[in-house]
């Protein structure tokens, strides 16, 4: 600027100077006298210069002046990072020299980790614009930090290189890390080789991180500083296995809870504690028995080098219960078990830690009953047993509930002899019966056909149900079996034989059909009996069939007390009532004719001679007779 004022001073003055020559040059010389100046102050005016006292130059002297004025200063375009020179403090702006035409303002927030800052410092800006809506230029160099930070997080992810950064606060998922002056995010998982819950007694902590992830769209990096820890450890893990072996003690402590087992810190190496391993009793989950960071010692069940994977075991520091049996657990002793699984064939019972016995179905009641074990049996359910078998070998056990108590079947026919009559407790249904209860371990089974003598079931719970009580009469006792043969129609004497006489063949009672099918109905007699009408024996006399819930006349026709069917007909009424109706006509009719006949052969024997009137008479009663004759020997032909 002082260059471009000096070089318009000293161009000026050559100018003025210029000037005068020209108008000394001008000025005709006299010829002989001695010239004689006036000096006079108007001739020492400048006229090139107007009222404003500004001298006016040429075009070339602008473009001269305009090109020395842009020289001294530099060229920059928006985005660009320059350097720039302090040349003044406000209370709330910096005012930068870069070189430019103008100087820029920088927001004095944008300078607070120079407490120190002071005019002549030299300091980095973005030009964000060389000119705004207001002709001013803007710098920012909050954005500058941004830029040359992302440049530097970019440069030490391609190198791995080991960064400082400050944790300035928590959000969601992790913490927010300021390095270089930009913010960066370190993930919850990141933070530590341990599960770390606590985010908070992190934040203002100057901590080391690699850079792990970068994204150049958004300009958005992520930290680690558990990479650092892990390769810190590495080297502890290759000692570690180095030296593990099988059967070995380790002491760990416990990392992270899960539903299949524990992981747990071997020092630096990481080893999976199974549950099936952490106790010789049924656990259903590792929380039961382990706590978060709690050390354990455990032995080395096994190890793989490549997936750096120890299994390892809690158990197996102490001997297996089987082989501690204590004396008084033997056969015939009675234990005290808790139910620790449920199957189809019976439940196991956990007698002590690690030592379980098999409770079989057929072991649970003295009844030959079927038993669903998963009904009977609740997990955590607790039953004394009997020990009927042990293999401490093959580590097996079987126990029995029934056998707690006497067999009652050793006393069966003392205590239900065949003929007696008892009250039972329905206590399953199946299509061809009623099982019923009638003490506990004693029961047995009510055919169908044994439910009742008159009525016929398509299923004995269209009779009774479960949990209801029914009286039963002893048929039959199979004590090898275990089986008693029962009925319920045999307390009541058989009505088919009273019943015989009032439902004849051929008798007519009224009756309803209580269901069709295919086949035929069934109808609801009197008395409570049901008979069996085919479909052919259902039809009206106008053709239509009769339909369920529908009441009529119906005829026997059919009585079998031993199999203790009825069969009746409704057609079988009519067409007997119409064949009844014919037989009746045709009597009538053959009483008619011989009472004609004996009439002509009196009328015959009393005429002694014939008169042509007596003979027209005579034929029409031959006539008449001989019609009568051939009407009765048609109608016997069509019967």
């Amino acid at each position: 600027m002082f260059q471009f004022i000096k070089q318009l001073n000293a161009d000026a003055q050559e100018s003025s100077a210029a000037g005068q020559g020209a108008e000394a040059t001008a000025t005709p010389k006299a010829p002989a006298a001695p010239e004689v100046v006036d000096n006079t102050a108007h001739d020492d005016f400048d006229w090139s210069i107007d009222k404003r006292n500004v001298a006016t130059y040429s075009k070339e002297e602008k473009e001269k002046y305009d090109a020395v004025y842009e020289g001294t200063f530099k060229a920059v375009t928006d985005g660009e990072l320059v350097k720039g020179l302090v040349v003044a403090l406000t209370k709330t702006d910096v005012v930068i020299n870069i070189g430019f035409k103008s100087d820029g303002l920088v927001s004095l927030n944008e300078f607070r980790d120079l407490p120190n800052l002071k005019t002549g410092d030299e300091v980095e800006v973005m030009v964000v614009e060389k000119e705004d809506r207001e002709g001013h230029l803007n710098l920012s160099r909050k954005q500058a930090r941004i830029t040359r930070a992302w440049e530097r997080i970019v440069e030490v992810h391609k190198t791995g290189e080991v960064i400082t950064g400050t944790v300035t606060s928590k959000t969601k998922g992790g913490l927010i890390v300021d390095v270089f002056g930009m913010e960066t995010f370190l993930p919850g998982s990141q933070i530590d080789v341990k599960p770390v819950t606590d985010y908070d007694q992190f934040v203002g902590k100057t901590m080391e991180f690699k850079v792990v992830k970068i994204n150049e769209a958004i300009k958005n990096a992520v930290v680690s500083h558990k990479a650092l820890i892990e390769s810190d450890i590495e080297a502890q893990r290759a000692e570690i296995m180095s030296k593990l072996e099988r059967g070995q003690v380790l002491e760990g402590t416990i990392k992270n809870i899960t539903d299949f087992g524990a992981f747990m810190d071997l020092g630096g190496l990481d080893g999976l504690l199974y549950i099936t391993d952490i106790s010789w009793g049924r656990i259903s989950h590792p929380g039961e028995v382990l706590k978060l960071d709690q050390k354990l010692k455990v032995v080395v069940l096994d190890f793989d080098d490549e997936k750096k994977r120890i299994s390892l075991g809690l158990k197996q520091l102490t001997p297996h219960p089987w082989d501690i049996l204590p004396e008084n657990i033997h056969e015939g002793s009675v234990v005290k078990g808790k139910v620790v699984n449920i199957e189809d064939y019976g439940a196991f019972l956990e007698i002590m830690p690690g030592v379980e016995g098999l409770v079989h179905v057929s072991e649970i009641t003295w009844a030959n009953t079927p038993i669903n074990a998963k009904e009977f049996f609740k997990l955590g359910d607790e039953y004394e047993a009997k020990i009927v078998t042990l293999d401490k070998d093959n580590r097996k056990m079987s126990l029995s509930i029934k056998q707690m108590s006497e067999d009652p079947w050793s006393t069966i026919e003392t205590k239900f002899p065949e003929g007696s009559r008892h009250t039972g407790l329905v206590k399953n249904i199946t299509p061809y019966g009623v099982f019923v209860e009638l003490a506990p371990g004693i029961g047995g089974m009510i055919h169908i056909s044994d439910l009742s003598w008159l009525k016929r079931f398509n299923h004995p719970s269209e009779y009774t149900k479960v949990g209801e009580n029914i009286d039963v009469v002893i048929l039959g006792i199979d004590k090898d079996n275990r089986k008693l043969q029962l009925g319920h129609k045999q307390l009541e004497e058989d009505p088919w034989n009273a019943l015989q006489g009032t439902f004849a063949v051929g008798s007519v009672h009224e009756g309803t059909v209580i269901r069709r099918d295919d086949k035929g109905g069934i109808v609801q007699l009197p008395y409570g009996l049901e008979g069996f009408a085919p479909n052919r024996h259902l039809m009206r006399e106008d053709g239509k069939a009769i339909g369920a819930d529908e009441t009529t006349q119906f005829m026997v026709i059919e009585f079998d007390r031993n199999e203790k069917r009825i069969v009746v007909s409704h057609t079988r009424i009519w067409e007997q009532n119409k064949q009844e109706e014919k037989q009746a006509a045709q009597k009538e009719a053959r009483a008619e004719a011989d009472k004609t006949k004996k009439a002509v052969k009196n009328i015959q024997g009393k005429v002694e001679k014939a008169t042509l009137g007596d003979l027209g008479a005579l034929a029409e009663i031959k006539e008449k007779l001989k019609q009568e004759e051939q009407q009765g020997g048609s109608t016997e032909t069509k019967e």
